[in-house]
């Protein structure tokens, strides 16, 4: 059993997400899985189990808890296989769904493709709002009165939070605990996308993941799907659109998604990742 380790969404070691992959992880149970991933810290690691037809089971875990999808993980684990076994389609059946993937070449560098789960979108109540503001430590009027704050689901639910200058993103911070217990309450397993427009098709984005015990996020490949479910229902585009996704950058470890987000169906994410010798 031999534990990868990458950093996803970036093609520079030093910068997007890391995550442990087990390409084999037949030998192990849930609690053995856990520990792997708490010794490792990463924000998520995932551990696949190569099933008769070729496609894999996907299982995730945060340092904390198991959580149910995990996108840069996901890039992880199909660059690894690919650079193992060769590019193409994979299928990685997940405990939100069955996720299709391609792998392939592109400027000297190994990028995979996911194509997540149908999107949901939801309002929240005003009080559930009022509570998350509060958490996250940002007022009303530092909001963009343009787009609202909802909830949109592509493998896990994430709060989108667009807020109206880079300047506020910039110096957000947030009360852990309490964001904690009201994603708890709220059944959000993942991150909170708090997030600025650059342009029309650019955002820039932050993620507290305090369910995994992680303060910040530096790449979410399903926050960046749940994003591109959002742009989809706020009718913020025209469809099909590629949209890029800034991350990290506030961290140290700069990070780029890019979403491919059709009339219908799943969102596409796509990224590379670089293998790192630890």
């Amino acid at each position: 059993m031999e534990i990868l380790h990458y950093t996803a969404f970036t093609t520079d070691p030093t910068g997007g997400n890391r995550a442990g992959v087990v390409l084999d992880a037949s030998t192990l149970d849930s609690s053995q899985m856990q520990a792997i991933a708490t010794r490792l810290g990463y924000s998520e690691s995932a551990f696949l189990t190569r099933r008769e037809d070729g496609s894999y089971n996907v299982r995730y875990f945060a340092p904390s808890t198991e959580v149910q999808f995990c996108g840069h993980a996901t890039i992880a684990a199909a660059v690894a296989l690919a650079q193992a076994f060769g590019t193409g389609p994979l299928m990685f059946h997940t405990p939100v769904g069955e996720i299709p993937l391609d792998t392939f070449v592109h400027d000297g560098a190994v990028r995979a493709t996911l194509t997540s789960v149908d999107t949901q979108v939801a309002e929240l109540s005003a009080e559930v709002r009022g509570r998350l503001l509060t958490a996250l430590r940002l007022r009303a009027d530092e909001l963009d009165p343009a787009l609202p704050v909802l909830v949109s689901f592509a493998g896990n639910w994430h709060p989108i939070v667009p807020v109206a200058s880079a300047e506020i993103l910039a110096s957000f911070d947030y009360d852990f605990d309490l964001l904690a217990a009201l994603m708890a309450e709220q059944g959000w397993g993942a991150t909170v996308n708090v997030m600025f427009r650059l342009t029309g098709n650019s955002f820039e984005s932050r993620n507290p993941f305090p369910p995994g015990g992680v303060r910040e996020d530096a790449a979410t490949g399903s926050a960046a799907a749940s994003l591109g479910g959002y742009l989809r229902q706020v009718d913020e585009l025209e469809l099909p659109a590629v949209v890029s996704v800034l991350q990290g950058h506030h961290m140290g470890s700069p990070s780029q998604l890019q979403i491919t987000i059709p009339e219908t169906g799943g969102i596409q994410v796509s990224g590379s990742a670089v293998r790192l010798e630890i």
